[in-house]
């Protein structure tokens, strides 16, 4: 029988509070979401921006959490018979019991930030460091202040490997999360305009992502995009911040880890690289030059960790991009099938520019085209226009054949484009829909992105309704 998560003891002293009623003497987990809690868990009655834990006290209770966190002002107002752990405030204790749970682990720790690509570098490390290890990563993007210590919080003891994914829309939020995090390695994928509602520059942003160091433990090592316009900075941030060992990655042999060959192929590629000094041959499971460039950083924190670098690069094969993140699904249209590429989750220019060029590596059957359907990048100030009117050179690199544009935005965009490419145009998404289904040929590849508030997503879902999926025994 495995170990508890936590005893009510340590959870109770790691929360600083004082334990009520009768709680479960074993925690199997923690849990925000009274909905989704486990028989067992510990309920933490945080409060967000729209909820307030306590009113989904009684829930958790009917769902046999083990115990209740809870804020000491609010317990009057709670069942009576409840199982208990009173605090002052509950996100606070959730942060406490983050640290404890860090301080009692011997794992190596891993924390990845940066523009774009956070998640799937986050992803390809828990995959790569699983061949050697017990591994505890963040859940989906829990890379805020409640996501980085709710994923501590969550660490078992006897962990081996911790990968942690640690996000920011704002100056500041960086460090305190990274202190809790205290990573032996640090990666920044890549710095590019994201944000730029709440940033004056590039460069301020850099400077935001590079709180990252702030929080390294003793000989802790960098890893830095050598491809990057903002790698002098970054690293001149690093050594300010004391960091003394940093490490490089880059499609060139100037950088520490660099790539010697690639080969592209549909919804894979083929690497020859050399990781700090060991050569290396891989295949990753999913297209496009951002996992390649990004593998270079996965492998290299493989390396630094001391986990094992050729049983990492077969692990890569088996790395696909989730929903929303270029997913990609075959279904099946009359007389044939088509390729839809699910890039919903969210965009910003640089995410954008490699879905396209994703988009454009896809081999189509014709008379079946490219198409990109895509909806306003939002949080990008002042040079939003400006920024979505570039984006007409990658789509026609890409070899786009059909342009879908969804927002206020992307209607400079789409008064760029080229007549023969504008497939339609609208404000909302929802207006697009019924259009996309009409328009679909078989053998089209469509690709489709765009922030999360222009909801492209129920494009996605409306697709998959419409067309089944393809059986590749029919095309036997």
């Amino acid at each position: 029988m495995s170990a508890p998560l936590w005893t009510l003891k340590d959870l109770a002293e790691a929360a600083k509070g004082d334990i009520a009623g009768e709680p479960h003497e074993e925690i199997a987990g923690i849990s925000i979401d009274s909905r989704t809690l486990e028989p067992g868990d510990a309920f933490v009655a945080i409060t967000g921006d729209r909820f307030d834990g306590h009113e989904f006290v009684k829930a958790a209770l009917d769902a046999n959490a083990a115990v209740c966190i809870v804020s000491k002002d609010k317990k009057d107002g709670l069942p009576e018979q409840g199982r208990y752990i009173l605090v002052d405030d509950p996100l606070e204790a959730l942060r406490r019991i983050g640290v404890a749970a860090r301080a009692r682990t011997d794992a190596r720790v891993v924390a990845v930030t940066g523009s774009v690509g956070k998640t799937g570098t986050k992803e390809a490390l828990r995959l790569c460091l699983e061949r050697s290890g017990k591994v505890h990563a963040s859940v989906a993007s829990f890379n805020n202040h409640w996501g980085v210590p709710l994923t501590l919080a969550r660490m078992p003891a006897d962990t081996e490997y911790g990968v942690f994914e640690i996000g920011m829309n704002h100056a500041g939020e960086i460090t305190p999360l990274v202190k809790m995090v205290r990573p032996h390695v640090a990666i920044i994928t890549t710095v590019q305009a994201v944000h730029l509602e709440f940033f004056d520059s590039v460069e301020k942003i850099a400077q935001a992502k590079a709180e990252i160091f702030n929080g390294l433990e003793p000989e802790g090592v960098a890893v830095l995009n050598r491809d990057n316009m903002q790698f002098d900075l970054l690293m001149f941030l690093a050594t300010t911040a004391g960091v003394s060992r940093i490490k490089t990655f880059g499609e060139g042999s100037s950088a520490d880890s660099h790539t010697e060959k690639v080969s592209r192929h549909p919804g894979s590629s083929s690497v020859q690289a050399s990781i700090l000094g060991q050569e290396i041959t891989y295949k990753i499971g999913a297209s496009g030059q951002h996992h390649v460039r990004n593998s270079l950083a996965v492998l290299t924190a493989v390396v630094e960790l001391g986990a094992d670098l050729a049983l990492a690069g077969l692990a890569l094969a088996d790395m696909h991009a989730p929903k929303g993140r270029g997913q990609v699904s075959s279904l099946r249209v009359q007389n044939g099938r088509f390729d839809l590429i699910d890039e919903s989750y969210n965009a910003n220019p640089a995410s954008m520019k490699a879905a396209l060029e994703v988009l454009g590596e896809t081999p189509v059957s014709r008379p079946g085209r490219r198409v990109a359907v895509i909806g306003d990048m939002r949080e990008l100030g002042e040079d939003a226009d400006d920024l979505h009117k570039g984006l007409a050179d990658p789509i026609h690199a890409a070899a786009v054949d059909a342009v879908y544009c969804v927002g206020s935005h992307m209607r400079k965009l789409w008064d760029e484009l080229p007549g023969n490419v504008r497939g339609a145009y609208a404000e909302e998404a929802e207006a697009l829909q019924d259009r996309l289904i009409e328009d679909v040929r078989p053998g089209d590849v469509i690709m489709i992105k765009g922030s999360l508030g222009t909801r492209m997503g129920p494009l996605v879902e409306a697709l998959k309704k419409e067309y089944p999926p393809f059986d590749d025994t029919e095309a036997a």
